[in-house]
């Protein structure tokens, strides 16, 4: 894990800093944000001094919390949001589409290239980007206005709630926070206590289909597959997402195939993309098939509970129906 780096403050724009950038009167010529100058206004609100760690082990403050931030990924949009602080979002990039008010958010360009010049002029005071290979077109136009670059990647389903928490502390919206992260964590407790000792179901994940590829068990959707006392079958392989044969995965076995419905749909030669696929009938690699939208299912976001949730009924379903095949096998006479 790489070491702390020092912390990261917000000095106020001044005009050497915006000339640099051609944009002295975008940035400098109008003070403060109207939403900021009545916030701080208010003898009511409490404006305090804000130090969080984010999942690079940076340490990230502020002199106060954030007013205007963007998001550089979607999975971090909706963490905003469920931390309570969805209107505290100047900006986001093309792909963040949930919830519904986060289309109405201005455009950044793609999570992979986006536009400094547009994140410059919206006066951003906080960046939440994925990975740093994100940010890294970002690291001049960043220095020299001191926005801090906050970064966040849950690596498991347990760091969810805690990454709320962590978004709320940031945006000064901690109750709402807390509630919502407490509400997630109680809902994977659940599941963990439902499943811990059901019997286990072999499911492949199939996140690439030409070539095939899959993911290993320290991806957090495998977390997810083990949370519902399921057993991936790749869990062992060395590479996070490793390229496997058509063979190996029949050798596997597996119960259950787990795929995004847009990877089904692209199996099927079919452009109509369903918001979910889970017909019994449906056979893959010898397994059933199970599809989720791949926005539920690959976003490291509150609704992967939801998609959690999912799987472990589907797998219930698979484990009632084997002990009914194995109840009716009993029953039959001998030859």
């Amino acid at each position: 894990m790489p070491a702390r780096a020092s912390a990261h403050r917000l000095p106020r724009p001044n005009a050497a800093r915006c000339a640099a950038l051609g944009l002295a009167v975008a940035l400098c010529g109008h003070g403060l944000p109207a939403e900021a100058t009545a916030r701080y206004a208010d003898p009511t609100t409490q404006v305090h001094p804000v130090s969080v760690i984010d999942d690079q082990s940076r340490t990230i403050s502020l002199p106060r919390p954030a007013l205007r931030a963007i998001t550089l990924s979607p999975h971090a949009t909706e963490l905003v949001y469920a931390a309570g602080a969805g209107e505290h979002l100047v900006g986001t990039v093309d792909s963040s589409n949930y919830p519904a008010n986060a289309q109405a958010l201005p455009r950044i360009g793609d999570g992979l290239h986006p536009d400094p010049e547009r994140i410059v002029a919206l006066q951003p005071d906080l960046l939440i980007a994925w990975l740093p290979a994100q940010a890294e077109s970002l690291a001049r136009p960043l220095a020299q206005l001191g926005t801090p670059l906050f970064y966040s990647n849950p690596a498991g389903l347990d760091s969810l709630p805690n990454a709320i928490v962590t978004l709320g502390r940031l945006f000064g919206t901690e109750e709402t926070a807390t509630r919502n992260a407490t509400s997630l964590q109680q809902r994977l407790d659940t599941l963990r206590s439902r499943y811990r000792d059901a019997p286990p179901v072999r499911v492949f994940i199939l996140v690439g289909s030409e070539p095939l590829y899959t993911l290993n068990g320290a991806h957090i959707i495998s977390q997810a597959v083990e949370l519902c006392g399921g057993i991936n079958i790749f869990s062992t392989a060395p590479a996070a997402a490793p390229q496997v044969s058509p063979e190996a995965v029949l050798r596997a076995q597996p119960d259950i195939v787990l795929m995004s419905t847009q990877g089904l749909a692209t199996l099927n030669g079919s452009r109509d993309i369903p918001s979910h696929h889970s017909d019994a009938t449906t056979t893959l690699y010898g397994g059933q098939v199970m599809a989720l939208d791949a926005d539920l299912l690959y976003r490291p976001g509150p609704r992967l509970v939801d998609a959690a949730e999912q799987i472990c009924q589907r797998l219930e379903s698979i484990r009632a129906n084997a002990q009914q095949q194995a109840g009716t096998r009993h029953l039959q006479p001998a030859p």
